[in-house]
């Protein structure tokens, strides 16, 4: 048994910089997709139900595209032929997206881009791991996350440049401004780009190679945990109880997704309990429900800290630009100039949060860890981004939020790289790819809570005060630092064995 190359800093470069176009096209969707909705005329307790898009179509694309690219080996490689296919999708629609004609058009871009982000994000994470010796993992991962500060740094600060060089940054009538528009046609390119670039400076380890670093072994990849044991009704009655509620109190619509969602899961586990009954275990669904249902107890722990940490971020991620807009820049019309600088002012603070994170992300992080750990790293950085969502209480001038973003942003590199690096060393190589994918189903699960909820509760608790999502975000990412002491217990007895 041989060991995998150490890779230089060149190499750490090469593996990770497609990753820097991934991300500029996830900071122009996340910092103005709620603009480009409200230009063209949705309001505001709407913007969670069209956000669905986004993570609904990474909960069913990253399990299905992680177990295909364990078991891909073409002349491209193991993971680049996926990467390289999702950014070609989504450089089309980064394009399409700022020509809109209507809401409906822009919630179809949404998804079209969101379903080829996570095409090209997924094999990226695994890339990474497969490429790399396991002492390496923090330093790939951190290098990885410094990428993705400076692509969502170019990202978000683009439409912020172009209107202080002259561009126009508000339409007669409402629309799409030119700012967004030049900004979205800047991103598409980029991406492709990038990508392109890891594509031709980095190969992969064939299978053979892989399986003399001890991490392939024949085809024991294909092997899939029974899902025989598997009990069923559970969730469907939970989904169904959803269901009742939402129709006898009149709730939002959106929130029969949720119990819909839950009965579908059921249904899942069902259909490959049956299909392993029939002696038909090798598919794509009897593999991800059985590899689910085999999860590593640190992954089950970490699938907690994800749950509280990304309900936070997304809640950031819509509702950020209403409350800037509303309580630094005192204004509600979308059209006014007022809402559109501030809609600039936080293209900037997500760039600086980005900024933070890139620096932190190889400054502090590879440091901390080695002095504290991984997970106590984790944990001090998270309780830094619950202190800066609770800072938009108080402050009111948009040059001091840029301190709350300073927290956020050191969060930010953590959450990016800490649980990444923790799962690489702790999972079986040779499924890296179809774990890395389940893992994302709870960054996803509470993206769809938020989307599916929040909308109902800013109706009915605070329609006219969206500063209270805030207070939702600053909650439950202190919730996340709490959960991983679990983390901590689960990797110190990982290392005494």
């Amino acid at each position: 048994m041989t060991e995998k190359p150490r890779q230089s800093l060149a190499g750490l470069w090469n593996l990770s910089f497609g990753f820097f176009g991934i991300q500029i096209g996830f900071a122009l969707q996340n910092a103005n997709m709620s603009r480009i909705f409200q230009s063209l005329g949705e309001s505001l307790d709407k913007l969670s139900v069209l956000w669905i898009a986004a993570p609904l179509t990474g909960l069913i694309v990253q399990p299905i595209i992680g177990h295909y690219s364990d078991r891909t080996w073409t002349r491209l490689g193991r993971r680049r032929p996926y990467f390289l296919a999702g950014a070609v999708l989504a450089g089309i629609a980064l394009f399409a997206m700022p020509e809109s004609p209507a809401i409906w058009f822009a919630a179809m871009m949404l998804w079209m881009l969101d379903a080829s982000l996570n095409v090209s994000m997924e094999p990226f994470r695994a890339f990474v791991g497969d490429q790399l010796r396991r002492d390496q993992h923090t330093a790939g991962y951190a290098v990885q996350t410094a990428f993705i500060g400076a692509g969502a740094v170019v990202g978000s600060i683009f439409p912020y440049l172009l209107a202080h060089l002259g561009v126009a940054n508000e339409t007669a009538g409402g629309g799409v401004p030119d700012t967004v528009r030049y900004s979205f046609w800047f991103g598409g390119a980029a991406l492709v780009a990038a990508v392109l670039w890891t594509v031709f400076t980095t190969r992969e380890f064939t299978p053979e190679e892989m399986a003399s670093f001890g991490d392939e072994a024949d085809a024991s990849h294909l092997v899939t945990p029974q899902p025989a044991k598997l009990s069923f009704g559970l969730w469907t009655g939970v989904g169904a109880l959803v269901l009742i509620v939402v129709s006898t109190l009149a709730l939002e619509r959106e929130l029969y997704l949720l119990g819909a969602l839950l009965i579908a899961y059921d249904g899942c586990k069902l259909a490959a309990h049956l299909m392993a009954k029939r002696g038909n275990t090798d598919n794509v669904l009897s593999h991800i429900v059985g590899d689910f249902a085999g999860m590593p107890p640190i992954m089950k722990r970490l699938a907690l800290v994800q749950f509280f940490t990304w309900s936070a971020l997304f809640i950031m991620w819509i509702y950020t630009t209403p409350v800037v807009a509303q309580y630094v820049y005192g204004t509600t019309d979308t059209a006014s100039a007022a809402y559109n600088e501030g809609g600039n002012w936080v293209g900037v603070l997500f760039a600086i949060y980005n900024g933070v994170a890139a620096v932190a992300a190889l400054a502090i992080l590879p440091a901390l860890s080695r002095r504290i750990g991984k997970a106590r790293t984790h944990i001090v950085c998270l309780l830094c981004g619950a202190a800066g969502f609770a800072s938009f209480f108080v402050i009111r001038d948009p040059n001091w939020l840029i301190a709350s973003e300073i927290g956020i942003g050191i969060a930010w590199a953590s959450i990016l790289a800490m649980p990444y690096a923790i799962l690489a060393s702790s999972l079986p190589q040779r499924k890296l790819g179809i774990y890395m994918g389940l893992f994302n189903i709870f960054i996803v699960v509470p993206q769809l809570l938020v989307a599916t909820v929040m909308g109902s509760i800013m109706k009915a608790f605070f329609p006219t005060e969206p500063i209270w999502t805030m207070a939702f975000a600053a909650a439950v990412m202190a919730l996340a630092a709490l959960a991983m002491l679990r983390v901590r217990a689960a990797e110190t007895e990982l290392e005494q064995a």
